[in-house]
């Protein structure tokens, strides 16, 4: 590796194109550049290797005897390193790379990705947990789930689904809510990052100047999530946060209603790029994930 590191790999590309075309000229012509070019790096790899490889002739480059053993080598490591490449284009080809924001994706997401490789086994994902909309520019990132109002600058969202909330707390603590007044008695557990407050489910249920308790403020919705599940309080959540924990009976939703935050889920990609197949087939299983996500969530809020 150490004699590797002394030789320019451009010289050696045009030896090894020389040696297999037998001319300069195709080697020129193969490589993309000119034929002077060629010859110059051919004369830059024999001085480096010490021997010449080739004897120039009328009839065309004939190998000297080291030169044949050279590109013995010289073939079989650009075939390795064809391969390679080969191998690059089809990862980035068969792999799609998503950036998911951490809760949405813990909770909602990744428990539905074997759906995902029995419909599209050839597609590979690359999940990439974030709060920070990527560059979608210039990064590997492909797409982005996004929840907002859809007015990011520079890119393209396409509306998935509504956000909704609603009132969550364990069995224990809905013991105590007999009415929807009784929120202002218990504990209120709160996101400190949430886009939205309480006012978004108060105010339709006529309750906005209902005076709530304060209970912990946590940095994460999944916390939140955690606390309410040990009973600390009530919790506004969401259905791709909480709909897991309420079928399997840790956490219930003691009042009716899920109301809209005004915040919506996107399909985020750049506005530069085109849609590619990957892209396409990924929003197609996404919005029938939803869809029947959708149904689920209706049925066991108790809506027709």
């Amino acid at each position: 590796m150490e004699d590797l590191a002394k030789m320019q790999l451009n010289g050696l590309r045009a030896v090894e194109a020389a040696g297999r075309l037998g001319s300069l000229t195709a080697a020129a012509r193969e490589l993309g550049v000119s034929l002077g070019a060629v010859s110059q790096q051919v004369l830059k790899a024999e001085a480096q290797l010490g021997q010449p490889v080739f004897v120039r002739s009328p009839k065309g480059l004939q190998p000297t005897a080291f030169g044949q053993e050279v590109l013995v080598h010289l073939r079989e490591g650009f075939r390795h390193l064809a391969a390679a490449a080969a191998l690059g284009r089809a990862a980035a080809v068969n792999t799609l790379t998503v950036s998911v924001p951490p809760v949405l994706a813990a909770k909602w997401l990744v428990p539905r990705l074997s759906h995902f490789s029995e419909r599209l086994p050839d597609l590979k994902l690359r999940i990439d947990a974030s709060v920070e909309l990527a560059d979608l520019d210039h990064s590997d990132v492909d797409l982005a789930i996004r929840i907002g109002r859809g007015d990011w600058p520079g890119v393209k969202a396409v509306h998935l689904m509504d956000h909704c909330v609603f009132p969550v707390c364990s069995p224990a603590v809905a013991k105590k809510l007999h009415r929807r007044e009784d929120l202002a008695k218990v504990a209120v557990l709160r996101d400190g990052g949430a886009m939205f407050t309480w006012d978004a489910w108060l105010g339709p249920q006529g309750l906005s100047g209902l005076v709530l308790q304060e209970g912990a403020i946590y940095s994460d919705a999944a916390l939140c999530l955690q606390a309410a599940i040990a009973g600390q309080g009530v919790f506004l959540a969401w259905p791709t946060l909480a709909d897991y924990a309420i079928a399997s009976g840790q956490l219930v939703a003691p009042f009716p209603g899920r109301h809209k935050t005004g915040l919506a889920y996107w399909l985020v990609t750049s506005a530069r790029k085109g849609r590619t197949a990957k892209l396409k087939a990924f929003e197609a299983w996404l919005r029938e994930e939803l869809a029947a996500f959708a149904a689920e969530d209706a049925a066991l809020a108790g809506e027709p």
